[in-house]
């Protein structure tokens, strides 16, 4: 078998792994890129597992980061995120990773893309999958980034040196407007012909987020019991193509599913409630401010994403909205705590009102993040991407 290989590093960012390139040791042809990147990931795989790739057959550990010094004023670093449909040959570029947009600036200054002397730094980063500004704040010792500390995010064992990241003006990230249909709540007309409530907000990225209640769940189901309720699943994906078309993304539903299987997410929101975590233990209700189970490429995510996350701390300060009648009130720039299956992400957002509406102003979160692994990684040749 003939083999392609590439220099990348393996790393985890938050509650997500992913392989991280520099730019230029990709293939200069889209089409050559991604069916490499297919190949180094494992993808796509009938199996659902990626056993020959470096994916991890979820789709929190099926994702793909593409890095380079910025030319921009006042940027360092441009970055790309991908995430890699697993039973596919699909590399969508639609939306950012918020997890792993902790491991970018971690990255960024370990590959000597930035000089940073020792203490406190900021690495200014440009994602170019939503033409968003970054900010990466984190520690420096040696030249490298710190990793070792006693920070703990729910859903990773250990702990390690926080990292802050600030998404600037993180509204309209997928559409250009932070409510894409200019109304907090929208009635969707579904392909059976039924209707459901929903708000669908554009912050980090795209979400549509309906009442557990109107899925007939409780809102505090574990992942892994919520993707065994078939018909419930299959609503939620009616829900998110009709989304979509209400956004303004597709045509019809159908190519939601078909070509766009990362946006919009969709989300069942309930208030806060306790709920049994992945770990065995028990988030109570005192510890959260919102229960949300989210769906990451039509699956249960385990965690929550957390461009997902975000954007459920922005619409919980966007007034009428579902999520803001589900959450517990928190004075802006006060971190909600979003409850999820492996238990709760604080994040804070500040939203304004502006003369067109409501206004992200910005959104902060604190992750953990490191490399795991750096040499050569090998795809085999030939195959090909969904064009």
């Amino acid at each position: 078998m003939i083999q392609r290989s590439c220099q990348a590093v393996f790393m985890r960012g938050g509650t997500s792994k992913g392989v991280f390139f520099h730019s230029h040791d990709l293939p200069g042809d889209k089409t050559d890129r991604d069916a490499f990147i297919l190949g180094v990931l494992g993808s796509p795989d009938p199996y659902g597992r990626q056993l020959d790739g470096m994916g991890g057959g979820v789709s929190s550990l099926s994702k793909v980061m593409i890095v380079s010094r910025s030319e921009r004023d006042g940027v360092d670093v441009d970055y790309m995120a991908s995430q890699i449909a697993i039973g596919e040959p699909k590399v969508d570029f639609a939306a950012n990773c918020g997890n792993l947009s902790s491991a970018v600036g971690v990255f960024a200054i370990d590959q000597g893309l930035v000089e940073a002397r020792d203490g406190q730094a900021t690495v200014r980063m440009f994602n170019l999958n939503t033409q968003k500004r970054v900010d990466c704040v984190l520690q420096v010792r040696d030249g490298r980034a710190v990793v070792d500390g006693p920070f703990k995010i729910a859903g990773v064992s250990g702990s390690g040196s926080p990292i802050r990241l600030d998404f600037l003006a993180p509204g309209g990230a997928a559409t250009g407007s932070l409510m894409p249909t200019g109304h907090p709540v929208e009635e969707l007309h579904l392909a059976d012909g039924s209707t459901v409530q929903a708000s669908i907000i554009d912050a980090s990225t795209l979400c549509v987020f309906v009442r557990a209640a109107d899925l007939a769940l409780t809102g505090t189901e574990p992942p892994t019991v919520l993707r065994n309720k078939i018909e419930v699943m299959q609503r939620m994906e009616m829900i998110r193509g009709a989304a979509a078309v209400a956004a303004g993304i597709v045509s019809d539903p159908a190519e939601a599913t078909r070509g766009s299987p990362q946006s919009p997410r969709v989300a069942a929101v309930s208030p806060a409630a306790a709920s049994p975590m992945l770990s065995g233990g028990m988030l109570e209700a005192a510890d959260c401010d919102i229960q949300v189970r989210m769906l990451s490429m039509g699956v249960p995510h385990l965690a929550i994403p957390l461009t997902g996350a975000m954007c459920v701390a922005v619409a919980a300060q966007t007034p009428g909205s579902l999520v803001s009648e589900a959450a517990t009130p928190v004075d802006p720039g006060t971190a909600i705590r979003v409850g999820h299956g492996s238990g709760a992400v604080p994040v804070s957002a500040v939203v304004e009102a502006g003369a067109d509406g409501p206004f992200a102003e910005g959104v902060s979160v604190f992750r953990t993040a490191r490399a795991l692994m750096e040499g050569r990684v090998f795809a085999p040749a030939g195959r090909r991407a969904i064009e």
